[in-house]
């Protein structure tokens, strides 16, 4: 089954449009990057690493220092699919961080997007 195109997209060339959905919702670059870090383990100067690397996003999931367990109680739509019912490990961790991202730009507190 060939990758999906996503897969081998740079993270860098996604971000910026994670940080202007969260923007023009009033949110801002810190919480997004707050809750790339929360999903992923990274820190911010591995993560920023990591997009100067250009880092794939097949790549990026499979190094993450330590996905966060609590991203099982992620769940809702991203693109018409339920994320909870994704069965792709790769696909699935995108739109974990899909979802989060939707939630910032709904105006969601942090402290519910981050499942405490």
């Amino acid at each position: 089954m060939p990758k999906h195109k996503i897969y081998t997209m740079s993270v860098a060339k996604v971000y910026p449009h994670y940080v202007t959905k969260a923007e023009k919702k009033g949110r801002t670059k810190a919480e997004v990057d707050e809750i790339i870090r929360w999903l992923t383990g990274y820190s911010q100067e591995a993560f920023e690493t990591q997009l100067e690397n250009e880092t794939d996003f097949e790549t990026f999931f499979a190094e993450a220092p330590q996905l966060n367990p609590a991203r099982q109680l992620i769940k809702g739509v991203v693109c018409g699919v339920r994320v909870e019912d994704i069965e792709e490990p790769t696909m699935q961790e995108i739109r974990y961080l899909d979802k989060l991202i939707d939630e910032l730009a709904k105006g969601k507190a942090m402290e519910k997007i981050l499942r405490k």
